[in-house]
């Protein structure tokens, strides 16, 4: 299936998981994620399915003042 993580298309198996697409784009802690402009709580992320065209927004945190 096809997904959309941070503006960057992706093929994922069908039936992936929030955590599927985080393992693709080998993401680093500490982030945040939101599917489709929903905040996707951290606890969820094995359990949050997927859908074709999904658009997934991984963001880190900003640091420094």
């Amino acid at each position: 299936m096809r997904v959309i993580v941070n503006q960057i298309e992706y093929e994922l198996p069908n039936q992936s998981m929030v955590s599927d697409a985080l393992m693709a784009i080998d993401a680093k802690p500490p982030y945040a994620v939101a599917v489709n402009l929903h905040f996707v709580p951290k606890t969820k992320y094995a359990q949050h399915p997927l859908k074709e065209n999904d658009q997934i927004e991984v963001i880190a945190p900003v640091t420094g003042g």
